[in-house]
């Protein structure tokens, strides 16, 4: 995240005033060091100079928040507001309370005038695999021979012809042709788009590796590579959620890439949907509206809460489900989601369905996607059907988790794959666009899949279905099709999800459970087909995500039949535990590990851990790695800063960026450096002259050993960097008390003490305790 900045050079605190005050011998040096303090800290972490807890930098890229810090942060901040009196500091009081609603409402309107764009464009551009309107090409088939306009609000009647739509061809062959070309350019262009995004997450690296590699020429060491706009997102913004730190995935350029690339990817017609990008669209608004509020931009844990609320408006417009968009962020992305984040989250999503609405992209009017009046009811005895649907979808999203997580793990490391995700992109799109074409019910995108699948019959309609189902007899042909498109839905959605390009898998696991669910009604004509359409699609969907309350709601708020809300629900929580006892994992938190992204799911590893007792202890580092991250300070507070130069050196050769000093005063713990204040201190607030023989003073013992410090001018202060608080642990206790308090008190890092004298043995990272959950998961 980007360094706070202070915008009135000069102000400070008054914790720092008297701090300075008394630099009366050393004026010069006093201002040129407040200088780069008000340059590089927020008001709120120059009050924290004063205190035990100490002044932070802002979060280096992928490193942890530390959500206590922040706590004491906003804290601080909130004070601030309050202290000042009469009209002014009541206007400040109420504008700050507020800034929270007037971020939530910007992301919401923002996020639906985006979702506006691109569902109008994905109908343009998808149809023009087919042919194009005569009087304009660019709308879609739909607006062309319905007049279905967006902006409008009457629902138009069919028409039996549409002479303004011209096809390329006529002929099958050439409209096979016709439909692969398009559908290959399409893909070549969202990947080539994609790649635009591509990103190395920095990597620390030493200052003797780093002169090594400029007197040998060797490259300097980077990070991870990844490609910010690819895939849903959510597996990204789930990590930046639980508290990690993933640079410029959430810039303006991603959200552009994103939006525009999810327009190609989903027509090519490959067995992806733009839903789940929506939620990554939603978020980077979120960032980019909240960062211009100090109150979250200064605060990584104010941040994530405005975040978890724009999370909610991307399903909202994705589904025009606003209820379900606020459960889906409260229980598939959100680690920390307080009551106060509910209601912003609501008010976020409720004014994106209510602003996509009014642009109505769909011309119909109606936030309904899939509007469907079955128009009779289930017996007892549907029970059965609906539980075989759940069996059926906790079977396939068990199997599709492992057979993807598979093909991720082998396929997608050959070489030519992993060096050229553009032609990975181009063999999916081709065998996609070969395998689909040939069934009229699997050519078309996904959201019209489901819509089509879906349908009621009734005498008269034309859709495709409809005519085969109110045809006299079995129609054997419709049904091959119908076990063609479950079998190539199934197949392609595993080659395809977590391929280069903008991409989500809600609408492909809906498309394969609709496919399925309709099948399986061709058996029981007393009831509409469509019924078990859509309950077989909110199993499939629960097979893959794992999701249950936000989906159960989804699906009624996306075709408006709450009378199917409990056959919804059974299948669900049966898809759930059958999918569960074959893959303990979601496709979400399965991509996380394929990613490589840190993530603390405290639930999960609780159950990890709790099979075998094990004591804090396991995680303490080897000796000799405590002797490289200790600093022994002397009787007054102090150490030689060549020191910390050699400890900060080692800390890098390590490859470590948020990791730290942890200081000690006989063996007893005195207080916590943080490796970026470390590095900042030095370069900043050290005389370069002086070099080695500059002492450092850490932890004083009073007001008047500092001010004695000061004086003697030997050297420069860095306590207020320390934090002299930090939560330490028995390496006796069981790791459950370990686990419990990095995941709920969102931790940076633990300090581990001996049983009985409480002097320093360890300190356990975040990212170590994820690391060695990760082995045991192995």
């Amino acid at each position: 995240m980007p360094h706070d900045e202070e915008t009135h050079d000069g102000e400070r605190t008054a914790l720092l005033s008297a701090l300075y005050d008394r630099r009366l011998s050393r004026i010069q040096q006093g201002l040129a060091a407040e200088s780069i303090l008000s340059a590089s800290f927020s008001k709120e972490e120059q009050a924290l100079a004063g205190t035990s807890v100490g002044e932070r930098l802002g979060y280096n890229d992928y490193t942890t928040i530390d959500w206590l810090h922040d706590l004491v942060k906003d804290s601080f901040r909130y004070r601030a507001v309050g202290a000042n009196g009469g009209i002014r500091g009541k206007l400040a009081r109420y504008w700050d309370s507020s800034q929270g609603w007037v971020a939530a409402a910007l992301i919401g309107v923002i996020t639906a005038g985006v979702a506006f764009l691109v569902d109008i464009a994905v109908a343009t551009v998808s149809d023009w695999k087919h042919g194009y309107c005569s009087r304009n090409p660019f709308i879609s088939r739909e607006v062309c021979c319905l007049d279905n306009r967006p902006f409008g609000s009457d629902v138009p009647s069919a028409q039996a012809a549409c002479p303004e739509w011209h096809m390329w061809r006529t002929d099958y062959s050439s409209q096979y042709g016709i439909y692969v070309g398009w559908a290959l350019l399409y893909g070549i262009i969202a990947s080539s788009l994609t790649m635009l995004t591509k990103a190395s997450l920095p990597a620390a690296q030493s200052d003797s590796s780093r002169k090594h590699d400029m007197v040998t020429g060797e490259q300097e060491v980077v990070g991870k590579t990844m490609y910010l706009a690819a895939g849903s997102g959510i597996p990204e913004i789930k990590t930046i959620l639980s508290g990690f730190v993933i640079p410029h995935i959430l810039d303006f350029k991603v959200l552009v890439v994103k939006a525009v690339g999810a327009v190609f990817a989903v027509s090519t017609g490959m067995c992806l949907g733009k839903e789940g990008p929506f939620v990554h669209i939603s978020t980077c608004v979120g960032w980019l509206v909240s960062k211009n509020f100090p109150k979250y931009h200064e605060n990584g844990r104010k941040m994530r809460e405005m975040l978890s609320a724009a999370c909610s408006s991307g399903l909202s417009v994705a589904f025009g489900a606003p209820i379900g968009g606020v459960l889906f962020s409260y229980e598939e992305i959100s680690t920390y989601f307080p009551r106060r984040t509910l209601w912003k989250a609501f008010l976020c999503s409720m004014l994106a369905a209510v602003t996509l609405k009014a642009l109505n992209p769909t011309g119909t009017g109606k936030l309904v996607l899939f509007e469907t009046n079955y128009g009779t009811s289930y017996k007892a005895v549907h029970y059965l059907l609906f539980v075989v649907l759940g069996i059926a979808g906790g079977v396939w999203g068990g199997t599709f988790c492992k057979l993807n997580f598979l093909w991720s793990k082998t396929f997608r490391k050959f070489d030519i794959i992993k060096t050229n995700p553009v032609f990975e992109v181009f063999l999916v799109t081709l065998a996609t666009a070969l395998l689909q074409f040939p069934s009229p019910m699997t050519r078309e995108p996904g959201d019209t899949i489901i819509k089509e699948m879906l349908v009621s019959c009734q005498v008269g309609d034309t859709a495709y279905v409809c005519r085969h189902e109110m045809s006299d007899g079995t129609d054997k042909v419709y049904i091959g099709w119908l076990i063609y498109g479950t079998l190539i839905k199934l197949l392609l959605t595993i080659i395809t999800f977590g391929i280069k390009v903008p991409s989500g898998i809600i609408i492909p696991a809906l498309d394969a459970g609709a496919f399925f669910g309709r099948l399986l009604g061709q058996g029981f004509p007393e009831i509409s087909p469509g019924v078990f359409a859509m309950v077989g699609a909110a199993a499939f969907l629960a097979g893959v995500s794992r999701m249950t309350l936000s989906l159960a709601v989804i699906m009624f708020e996306l075709t408006g039949e709450l009378e199917y809300v409990l056959p919804n629900m059974i299948a669900i929580l049966i898809a759930k535990w059958v999918a569960d006892a074959l893959e303990k994992e979601g496709i979400y938190d399965l991509a996380q590990t394929v990613l490589g992204h840190p993530f603390l799911d405290l639930e999960h590893s609780i159950n990890i851990v709790k099979k075998t007792p094990t004591l804090v202890e396991e995680l303490i580092p080897p000796e000799h790695t405590m002797r490289e991250i200790t600093v022994d300070l002397g009787p007054d507070g102090t150490v030689q800063r060549h020191i910390l130069e050699t400890k900060l050196e080692q800390l890098k050769r390590r490859g470590l960026m948020d990791a730290g000093l942890v200081l000690v005063r006989k063996g007893m713990l005195a207080g916590y450096l943080a490796e970026a204040e470390i590095e900042f201190g030095l370069d900043n607030l050290g005389d370069g002259g002086a070099g080695a023989e500059e002492t450092v003073l850490l932890v004083p013992a009073g007001d008047e050993e500092a001010l004695r410090f000061e004086e003697e001018g030997n050297g420069f202060r860095m306590d207020m960097f320390v934090d002299r608080t930090p939560l330490t642990i028995s390496e006796h206790a069981p790791m459950e008390y370990l686990v419990e308090m990095f995941g709920k008190l969102g931790l940076r890092y633990l300090c581990v003490l001996e049983e009985g004298s409480g002097k320093l043995v360890g300190v356990v990272l975040k990212k170590r305790l994820i690391l060695w959950m990760e082995g045991l998961k192995d």
